[in-house]
């Protein structure tokens, strides 16, 4: 009960955050989107086990797919959205068919091999994706009136799929499939000696992964509006992903969105503060956080917590 009542807090100051910080939207909503990104990226990473460098190439197609269904053949963006997760659902499980036989950081690298190769396609193509000269979106079919080249729009359209993502993903873990995925992580011979199909169960979480990671993207190609395949497919984007769940605490709900904030927060007040020396001091936050808080943010906090309640319950 407490919980829920701190996310409802929580989601009416940020339904505010426009009305407060009208000139601050455009990291609003950077931020917003690497949350869900990360959060989708941890049903893969941090709840079934499996670490991906790759989820770039989510966002490419999620991004492109939008891109060249709106330009090329006029459809309304929400088709373009739900094309893109339908590709990236289908990719997810080829991907996975090809590589889960791998186990630790043979699977990482093949994650970042073949976001490589559709990185290439997406330069040498130039007949799909026009190359690397990019692709602009100029126009969109307004749903319900809104004009989606809106900051405030595209604001909300970020924090309604950050709250998506986020309740299907506290949905999931709570059921059968949850116990599942956990049941993976920890131990895949003793999950399948339990009578679960750990294939299955990765190629599902994968699956999931990639297409709502693909749904951020066609919102952040709306807030960009020019794609360009060095930028979206590029590897360090898969890198703070990953590094953004990690360092909130993979495996937990809001360890992502914890992550997001210190990341993107961070970020922000560095640039502006140490002006060229931004990186090295947030590469440092980073180094700090991973080497004393392996667990992450909300992983530490959420460890400590159970110490102390089994410390107490031992005193009584």
């Amino acid at each position: 009960m407490r919980t829920s009542l701190i996310a409802l807090v929580l989601l009416a100051l940020a339904a505010l955050y426009p009305l407060a910080f009208p000139h601050l939207l455009s990291i609003a909503i950077f931020f917003l989107i690497l949350a869900g990104w990360a959060t989708a990226w941890d049903i893969l990473g941090g709840w079934t086990g499996q670490t991906s460098l790759g989820h770039a190439a989510f966002v490419g197609l999620g991004s492109y797919t939008l891109a060249i269904l709106a330009n090329r053949y006029g459809l309304a963006p929400w088709w373009g959205a739900l094309s893109g997760m339908a590709l990236a659902a289908l990719l997810a499980w080829i991907w996975g068919k090809l590589t889960f036989k791998l186990r630790g950081p043979y699977f990482t690298l093949s994650t970042i091999a073949i976001a490589e190769i559709l990185r290439l396609v997406a330069i040498e193509e130039k007949w799909l994706t026009q190359g690397a000269e990019g692709v602009f979106i100029f126009s969109l079919e307004q749903p319900f009136g809104f004009d989606l080249f809106d900051r405030q729009v595209e604001y909300y359209a970020a924090l309604l799929y950050l709250v998506l993502v986020l309740l299907l993903v506290g949905w999931l873990v709570q059921g059968k499939f949850g116990y599942q995925m956990r049941a993976v992580r920890e131990d895949e011979e003793a999950a399948q000696a339990a009578g679960i199909n750990p294939e299955r169960v990765k190629l599902i979480a994968f699956m999931l992964s990639g297409a709502l990671t693909a749904l951020g993207a066609a919102i952040y190609a709306v807030f960009l509006s020019y794609l360009e395949p060095h930028d979206i497919f590029f590897l360090p984007l898969s890198v703070q992903i990953a590094l953004t769940a990690i360092i909130g605490g993979r495996g937990t709900l809001f360890g992502p969105l914890t992550g997001a904030l210190l990341l993107v927060g961070a970020g922000e007040v560095f640039r502006n503060t140490f002006a060229e020396a931004n990186l090295l001091i947030y590469g440092i936050l980073i180094v700090l956080v991973v080497l004393f808080l392996p667990r992450g943010l909300i992983g530490a906090w959420r460890y400590r917590a159970i110490r102390r309640r089994y410390a107490r319950s031992a005193q009584r």
